[in-house]
């Protein structure tokens, strides 16, 4: 079998922890039953020789499989990694949705995705980036006990995603820990308008006014101060036609949108003013993850 698993950009400004979009970057996963354990890493991670000693997929899989059929096999792992790690695309996200969604399809259950969803939050304890991962498209979520509730809407085809990707990863619990642990009623207050706003632009598809929904006065700002060019991508970006233009997860990666007219002329843009960063287009993932026997 194999699973491809898309990346995800969490939060969209004022959506802390709750609000994310799929993107169409995979990682893939292909597993065949064998007699010796093996794993095969190609693209992100190939080089990092631990991957092979302690990998996260194939531990979370055989914790799944085995709670599934009480016991587990010898299986070949070849990976196929096309998702950045630590740069806020949701690479551990792809891991554990992919993981816990592949281990129900080679014991023999049936896959539903609530079930994948409320499994992955044991290991990701915020929804934001696994929701997507699972459903595709714009999902707004709220967690309750235990388990994920999600509203989704799907998002157009003539909506891109350019994304600025850093040569610096940023570390999702270090990056936590420059975030206040108070904050006043004005900043809840906003944040609680703008990501109302944000979601039902979302779901009207009402993609002109992003800009001013996607406004967050909780994190986004403290996070991008570890890496000030940042400051200067939202610049570039919103003078170039970018529809919103917000961190993506926790950093490093920028997300900025754009109609499918403009994500060329603005991709060309940002790469030549920041030519140490990557710069790619990529298109909206509206059907989360995917198996193919």
């Amino acid at each position: 079998m194999r699973i491809f698993t898309p990346a995800t950009s969490a939060n969209l400004g004022p959506g802390f922890d709750s609000l994310g979009l799929a993107l169409k970057l995979y990682n893939e996963v292909s597993i065949t039953e064998q007699k010796i354990s093996s794993i095969n890493i190609i693209g992100e991670g190939s080089d990092k020789i631990a991957l092979k000693k302690n990998n996260t997929f194939v531990n979370i899989f055989n914790e799944t499989i085995t709670s599934l059929n009480g016991k587990s096999l010898n299986y070949k792992f070849n990976f196929v990694n096309n998702i950045p790690f630590s740069r806020g695309l949701g690479s551990s996200s792809s891991v554990i949705v992919g993981a816990i969604a592949a281990a129900y399809h080679m014991a023999g259950f049936k896959v539903e995705r609530s079930i994948i969803l409320d499994k992955a939050l044991q290991y990701e304890h915020h929804p934001d980036n696994i929701s997507p991962a699972v459903w595709g498209g714009f999902t707004v979520n709220i967690v309750n006990n235990a388990s994920v509730y999600t509203q989704k809407a799907d998002i157009d085809s003539n909506l891109k995603a350019v994304v600025v990707i850093p040569d610096e990863p940023m570390n999702t619990k270090q990056s936590r820990n420059k975030l206040p642990s108070h904050y006043t009623m004005n900043e809840c207050v906003s944040n609680l308008s703008h990501a109302a706003y944000l979601s039902s632009c979302f779901i009207k598809k009402d993609y002109d006014n992003l800009r001013l929904a996607c406004i967050d006065k909780m994190h986004e700002e403290r996070r991008m101060s570890a890496l000030p060019e940042l400051f200067k991508v939202r610049d570039v970006a919103y003078a170039n036609g970018a529809l919103m233009s917000t961190l993506s997860g926790s950093g490093s990666t920028f997300l900025n949108l754009a109609y499918q007219d403009r994500a060329n002329a603005l991709a060309e843009i940002l790469q030549a003013e920041f030519p140490k960063f990557k710069v790619k287009i990529l298109e909206i993932d509206n059907d989360g993850f995917s198996i193919k026997s």
